[in-house]
This record gives structure tokens, C-alpha cells and sequence, in this order.
């Protein structure tokens, strides 16, 4: 095989379930206008690290001098009809996004990203460098896994791969090394507009827009403040983040579950004791949850998301 069919079968077999490869070229101008007109149009919302370091997002090679290269991977964590649901509870419980039923992602992928690049290291004579980057670096890394041949960005704004559906993580290894690249999918929503009737806010619109302003997942992860009452409404028991516009997905709906046993899932998480949220102490959340993504949240804001669900629930 050639090196990067080596590569590729490496990042398999550590555990990915799509691997492919693209140029550090800068996005294509169709890719950079979504970009520049969401920001400009105000549709970040209170995230203003999207509008810094827009060079760099938009353009890999200014992440690594002499880049040449992106590999870019892919892991399902649809959990859907891997684990069975927990059983109806007499105490209130708030619901939590099913990325974050698993251990924090971040270190998981970063972790694999490491090991291939130990492999890369063996595998080629010649000398390079590498960043390796999980969704922390600025990086436009749905724009370069479809360019890569990962999937097709769809109007839920989510990479969708047709086989695997949109419920994927991604990381990359932006290289010196040059490879071969990969060609996009030509997939699309066609006339779908399942994503956008689902979404409970109306973040998504039928012209391809994505308000975060109005995003559960964006008002109950990122949004520090006190959340508009006409929103907070709509978030029902929701806790942490929001599944709606990806369990809507037709691709979703014959998606295989994660096959990675290595990346642990905690059933127990896909709902939370309101009440036990509420009275959780600093030390308490920090040994709870220290290994997931929910600790990325401050512990005042889970609470303002677990008063939210309670109000609702009483309402």
C-alpha cells in the first residue's frame, strides 16, 4: 500500500470510523462567504472566539508553516440504538446531548491523533511536522472534512456522512507531509427540510442560515448569561445542549451505532437529577463529571439550565 493508504488504514484501526485527506489550501469562496456573512450578520452570538484569528480559520496553512497537508478522521458517536434508554424516573430529570454521554471527546480523539502520528513517524523516511487539532484550534473542520470526502454539510449545518449520518466528531492532523488528497461526496439534503421543521426555536431557516442566538445547544453550553424567557420556554427539559435537527435527519435514521468500544459511554448520563443538579457543590461536580463534557460548563450555568427545566416542567 502507499503511505497514505497506510496512514489511512492505521486511523482505522485505531479506531475511526472515516479517515481522509485534503490539501492545506484556504477554504474555496463559497465556504468563506457562509463564514464571513454568519459572523457579519451577528449569528455567532456571544462567541466571539469564531470572529478572532478568521486568517487562521480560514486558512490551515497559517496553523503550520509549510503545511502541506490534512488529515482529517471521523467518529461516530451515535448511541441511539446502541444502549438502551433509561427507565422513566418519578424524580424531575433533564435531558443531556448525546455527545455528552461520552467521556469528553477532545481528549479521546487527541489522544488517537497521537498515536497516528507515532505510526506516520515510523512509516515515513522523510522529516515533518504536524498540529494536531479536536475542535479547540481555529479551524473551519466541517468545511475541510467535506472536502475531504467525510461527508457533505447539510442544512442542519452538522458534517453528514451518508452512511454514518451526522452525528460525528472530528479531529485532524494539519502536516507538512504531502499526500494525495481525497475528492468531496456530491450528497446533498435535496429537498429536505426535516432539520428545520424539528428545531424548537427556528435557529435553522429554510435559506440555509443558523442563528446560535436562538440554539438550545448554544444557550445551554456556551451562553453565559441569563437566557431571554421566549427562549428559555422552549428548552423544556433540556438540559445540556440539543439532539432535535440531528435525530430529524433521514441519514440519521439507518445510522449504525459507535462500534468503538474504547470510547466510553456513559449510559447514566442521558438524564440527570434536576433536584441533585441543584444542590451539587463545586468538589461534587468536579468528581461527577470530571471526565465529561458537561464540565466544560460552569457549575452556575448547569443550574441555570436545570431551574429552566424545572420551570418548564411546572408550567
Amino acid at each position: 500500500m502507499s503511505p497514505a493508504e497506510d496512514i489511512k488504514q492505521k486511523a482505522l484501526d485505531l479506531g475511526f470510523d472515516l479517515v481522509g485527506i485534503t490539501d492545506a489550501a484556504p477554504l474555496d469562496n463559497k465556504h468563506f462567504k457562509i463564514l464571513t456573512d454568519w459572523l457579519a450578520f451577528g449569528c455567532a452570538g456571544r462567541m466571539d472566539y469564531m470572529k478572532k484569528n478568521l486568517d487562521k480559520r480560514t486558512n490551515p496553512a497559517k496553523l503550520l508553516k509549510n503545511a502541506q497537508s490534512i488529515i482529517c478522521v471521523g467518529l461516530n458517536y451515535n448511541s441511539e440504538k446502541a444502549k438502551k434508554q433509561p427507565a422513566e424516573s418519578a424524580e424531575p430529570m433533564g435531558t443531556v446531548a448525546n455527545y455528552a454521554r461520552y467521556e469528553d471527546y477532545h481528549s479521546f480523539i487527541k489522544k488517537q491523533l497521537q498515536k497516528l502520528v507515532s505510526f506516520v513517524s515510523s512509516a515515513v523516511e522523510d522529516d515533518f511536522k504536524f498540529k494536531i487539532c479536536v475542535d479547540s484550534a481555529p479551524l473551519a473542520e466541517r468545511a475541510l472534512a467535506a472536502r475531504a470526502g467525510l461527508g457533505f454539510i447539510g442544512k442542519n449545518r452538522m458534517l453528514i456522512n451518508p452512511t454514518l449520518g451526522p452525528q460525528l466528531f472530528l479531529g485532524e492532523i494539519i502536516t507538512t507531509l504531502k499526500l494525495p488528497v481525497d475528492q468531496p461526496i456530491a450528497d446533498t439534503c435535496s429537498n429536505c427540510n426535516n432539520c428545520i421543521k424539528a428545531c424548537p426555536t427556528g435557529a435553522l431557516t429554510p435559506d440555509g442560515r443558523f442563528d446560535a442566538n436562538k440554539c438550545i445547544s448554544y444557550l445551554t453550553i456556551e451562553y453565559k448569561g441569563r437566557i431571554p424567557d421566549d427562549l428559555a420556554e422552549k428548552i423544556g427539559d433540556r438540559l445540556f445542549g440539543c439532539d432535535e435537527c440531528v435525530l430529524a435527519c433521514p441519514f440519521h435514521k439507518n445510522a449504525p451505532p459507535c462500534k468503538n468500544k474504547r470510547f466510553k459511554f456513559y449510559n447514566d448520563r442521558a438524564a440527570l437529577n434536576l433536584n441533585e443538579i441543584m444542590n451539587l457543590n463545586d468538589d461534587l461536580f468536579e468528581v461527577r463529571f470530571a471526565d465529561s463534557p458537561l464540565k466544560r460548563l460552569p457549575l452556575d450555568c448547569l443550574k441555570r439550565n436545570a431551574q429552566i427545566c424545572l420551570t418548564n416542567m411546572a408550567s
